[in-house]
């Protein structure tokens, strides 16, 4: 294998404005529109038909090395069944985010009502070391976490 690093996360949700305005307010910034369609040759690599989407690449900003989401609603195909309903099943469950004060963040996300899965965890890798962590969710229920070492 000859794997150097990630290119991106895909993210699908139900209202892209919706979403994209809540990943802007973590501090995404959009890079590049999605075609609303694209080749036969891209569909069929990834198992599909010729689609319809509305989407597209952000980056966090700040973000060394860069950390790039694909935010896709799907019009054809569509499928409006929810998100993973918990954690503990197969397949990606969260995606995990770096914060520099995750009281501050936590607070600010309160603020603006965005559902909050529990209280702040903390998890010592040894005696000195560890980090302080909470998952919340985007606006379709797609669980995310932010991280702050100690």
């Amino acid at each position: 294998m000859h794997i150097t690093g990630m290119v991106h996360i895909n993210i699908n949700c139900s209202d892209y404005k919706k979403s994209k305005a809540f990943y802007e307010m973590l501090g995404f910034e959009e890079i590049w529109q999605v075609p609303e369609t694209n080749t036969p040759e891209v569909a069929a690599a990834v198992g599909m038909k010729p689609y319809r989407v509305t989407g597209a690449l952000f980056a966090l900003a700040g973000a060394n090395p860069p950390l790039i989401i694909d935010l896709l609603e799907w019009k054809d195909p569509a499928d409006d069944a929810p998100p993973y309903p918990h954690l503990y099943h197969i397949g990606l469950a969260r995606m995990a985010l770096m914060s520099s004060d995750l009281d501050a963040d936590l607070k600010f996300l309160v603020e603006r009502d965005v559902e909050i899965v529990g209280p702040i965890g903390t998890v010592a890798t040894n005696k000195n070391h560890g980090s302080r962590f909470f998952c919340f969710k985007d606006p379709d229920g797609t669980y995310l976490e932010l991280v702050e070492n100690f």
